[in-house]
């Protein structure tokens, strides 16, 4: 496998960061998940937009403009001979001391990683996923807001080690006032009635690139759609659920908590917008 590091494309073995580096010492930089689907990478401009915006929010410098972040990004995948692939492009603050300072760090590290990924067994996409709420609470938005893709994973991490010991692959996560944040590493909607709900960037959820897919999906296909808060009963209650992320791509849910949503099978606006969704990963993007 090949890495780009740096401005360099060097062996797995050799792709290394200092200890001193502070995306590791403190989880100090931002980061994307892109997925590359039969030679093209799905909506990299978008990714990149954002990767953009969550430096700028924390203040961190790229040492590299979008048009040369795009071009490493597709090199890095014919380096590796790949069609198909999750890619992780990487920023961190750099090498500094053992303080939290950023300005001591004197330039970022940037790496880029394309290979597979497979979060759920295919028998999850067909029937639907099991999933559970869990303690851990979604951090405030005024503390660390949602938006800004950070290195620091530990709250999201916390909810996934519940959602484990409860015997489940995924996990609602809640924010401070008891609505319905995300998931630990997903986001969530669901379908009632015809129309398809999922929580705001304010209650706590990640604008993912794959959720801001479904919107322009909903629209295409004339499903209302609107961000709302949402509780674990208008869970419950749905009749169809679905979760959406880079890596997890669209999946259905069957059951929250014990309880089936709708069927407990993947209902047919979920259908509809998967359908669409496989089209447009094939041409929305840039070709490697």
């Amino acid at each position: 496998m090949k890495i780009f590091l740096d401005g360099k494309f060097v062996d797995e073995a050799d792709a290394k960061v200092s200890v001193f580096d502070h995306g590791l010492l403190y989880g100090d930089g931002v980061f994307e998940g892109i997925r590359l689907y039969g030679g093209n990478v799905f909506r990299l401009d978008e990714h990149l937009e954002r990767l953009e915006y969550s430096a700028k929010a924390i203040l961190l410098a790229l040492p590299m403009s979008r048009a040369e972040l795009a071009a490493a990004t597709c090199e890095t995948c014919r380096q590796n001979k790949l069609t198909d692939a999750y890619i992780r492009l990487v920023v961190t603050r750099g090498v500094g001391d053992l303080g939290l300072a950023p300005w001591n760090c004197s330039k970022p590290t940037t790496f880029i990683i394309a290979s597979k990924i497979s979060l759920y067994p295919q028998e999850h996409y067909d029937n639907g996923l099991a999933i559970v709420t869990v303690p851990t609470r979604r951090i405030n938005p005024a503390a660390v807001p949602p938006t800004v893709k950070s290195l620091n994973y530990l709250n999201n991490i916390l909810g996934k080690i519940e959602a484990k010991q409860f015997g489940a692959l995924e996990a609602i996560m809640l924010n401070d006032q008891g609505y319905i944040a995300e998931c630990t590493a997903d986001n969530i909607f669901t379908v009632h009635k015809g129309a398809i709900y999922t929580p705001s960037a304010s209650q706590g959820a990640l604008k993912g690139v794959t959720r801001g897919t479904i919107v322009d999906i909903a629209k295409a296909l004339n499903l209302p759609l609107q961000e709302a808060p949402m509780t674990r009963y208008d869970v419950w209650c749905a009749d169809e659920c679905f979760l959406t992320g880079t890596g997890a791509e669209v999946i259905p849910v069957s059951k929250l908590d014990g309880r089936s949503i709708g069927t407990g099978k993947p209902g047919p606006i979920t259908q509809r917008v998967l359908a669409e969704f496989r089209r447009r990963v094939l041409v929305e993007g840039a070709r490697i």
